[in-house]
């Protein structure tokens, strides 16, 4: 039965989700703190439903990208007024090319990652390597971007983004922190690469979500809907303000501050585990 405390839970797990998705942080390395840490969802949820849990704040966030983003996936789908300006803008295509490698990879290894890449210590070497990986991007990047603008990238730099993107199948590197530091380094403001790298991340966090909800249905009961529907609404409100205000801040404080904190979450973890 769940009970009012588990939704203040389902609550602060969907805040979690929502503040850290989409910033180059790590997720992974949140919810380990804050629910296999503290709030602890398995054990009154069991450990399928649980999963499926954090499915589902996901796809508030998933959500929250789409509506910031709205106008922008209309004119790539082609579903704008015909007198829209189509020439110059960031192509379905584009994002695509970029999708394919790690969604080519991340299908063929899903279940070896799942078994043996989701532990505490992988995750732990994922902040830290993912950090480092940041703290480079900002060191060598061009000090002039040639692409201010997400309308600026061409095919060769999202398919090039899309490789460093794999790098996010270890858990803790963080999709957004590889893809926001590859796209700096290939030239990109750190605003351009930050728009690519949420748009890229709807379709292929999207499909996969889907596909684990079709694959674990079965762990969704009437009783805990109160607590599902408390953590994907919460998650999509605070991935709605995370992402303006990362997005608004990002040209400005680049990436080392997130690296910082990222060895600073992954110290922590450590110190509590081990």
């Amino acid at each position: 039965m769940i009970e009012f405390f588990d939704i203040i839970k389902a609550i602060l797990l969907g805040m979690v989700e929502g503040l850290t998705e989409f910033a180059p942080v790590s997720s992974t390395g949140h919810m380990i703190i804050v629910d296999d840490m503290w709030l602890q969802s398995q054990e009154f949820l069991g450990k399928y439903a649980a999963n499926t849990f954090k499915v589902v704040i996901q796809l508030g966030s998933i959500l929250a990208v789409v509506i910031i983003f709205r106008k922008r996936f209309v004119e790539m789908l082609g579903l704008g007024r015909k007198s829209e300006r189509t020439e110059g803008r960031l192509k379905l295509t584009q994002v695509i090319v970029g999708l394919l490698p790690a969604g080519i990879l991340g299908v063929l290894f899903e279940d070896y990652i799942d078994e043996h890449l989701f532990s505490l210590s992988t995750v732990i070497i994922g902040l830290v390597i993912g950090a480092i990986f940041m703290i480079f991007a900002d060191l060598f990047r061009k000090k002039t971007p040639t692409v201010e603008t997400v309308d600026q990238i061409s095919y060769k730099q999202a398919f090039t983004v899309g490789l460093i993107q794999c790098f996010s199948l270890w858990p803790g590197f963080s999709r957004s922190g590889s893809t926001i530091s590859g796209g700096v380094l290939l030239g990109m403001s750190h605003r351009a690469a930050s728009d690519f790298t949420f748009i890229m991340a709807v379709p292929i966090m999207a499909g996969a979500s889907l596909l684990s909800l079709v694959k674990n249905w079965q762990y969704f009961s009437i009783e805990a809907l109160p607590f599902f529907i408390a953590g994907f609404i919460t998650a999509f409100v605070f991935a709605i303000v995370s992402i303006r205000f990362f997005l608004k801040l990002i040209n400005k404080i680049k990436l080392i501050p997130f690296a910082i904190y990222r060895i600073l979450l992954a110290f922590l973890i450590y110190v509590f585990y081990f």
